[in-house]
């Protein structure tokens, strides 16, 4: 064997081993990113996770206010006024109406519930829809309370708009009036449900 040929063969081996270590740099690095990558988007989940816990979390404030008076129409074409339970505590659940399911759910489960029916507290749900577009949930849940049907301009005059999952609508909230037509309590729900018990406690503990 010629020394050229020796040579030749070690340049060879030599090229071979550079571009072995290359693609070894190349593979690391490559690793590298995709970790970082990974490492990146697990932050960012945990991070919207957090948020969504956060947002979800219900509120609870109380307060004492005069609750501002008004007079709607409700699905059963009669009218409602909040002077009409003057003397008596009233909650009003404010929430999206139409197309909500676990809304008018929430309402059928506390008209079931027989210690809110003890309680005397009147809830008032109150929606911004027409008859006819929350008439066919009310009938599929089974719900019998007439629903006040509201503008925007009740929502909007006790804050409830844009508090839940749509600017423009209510979240999914109750206020409670006390006898002496004064807000003592707002209460709002992102999950969409809060069980009758849960809420009775809340409204009777400021009563």
């Amino acid at each position: 064997m010629t020394s050229r040929t020796t040579t030749k063969r070690t340049a060879g081996q030599d090229a071979h081993q550079a571009h072995a270590r290359t693609e070894r740099d190349r593979l690391a690095r490559r690793k590298r990113t995709r970790r970082l990558i990974t490492l990146t988007l697990s932050l960012i989940a945990v991070g919207l996770v957090a948020l969504a816990l956060a947002k979800a979390a219900p509120t609870s404030t109380s307060t004492a206010q005069a609750a501002p008076g008004f007079t709607l129409k409700t699905t059963t074409g009669t009218t409602v006024s909040l002077s009409d339970y003057r003397g008596k505590p009233v909650v009003l659940y404010f929430n999206e109406g139409a197309g909500c399911g676990s809304c008018t759910a929430q309402m059928a489960e506390i008209e079931k519930d027989a210690a809110f029916k003890a309680s005397g507290i009147t809830v008032l749900p109150i929606v911004m829809n027409s008859a006819e577009q929350i008439l066919p949930d009310l009938q599929q849940f089974g719900v019998t309370t007439p629903y006040l049907l509201d503008d925007g301009t009740v929502s909007k005059a006790y804050g409830t708009l844009g508090t839940g999952m749509h600017e423009g609508l209510p979240g999914h909230g109750f206020i409670l009036i006390d006898a002496d037509g004064v807000k003592r309590w707002f209460g709002n729900y992102p999950s969409m449900f809060v069980a009758p018990a849960e809420l009775l406690k809340e409204v009777q503990a400021r009563l």
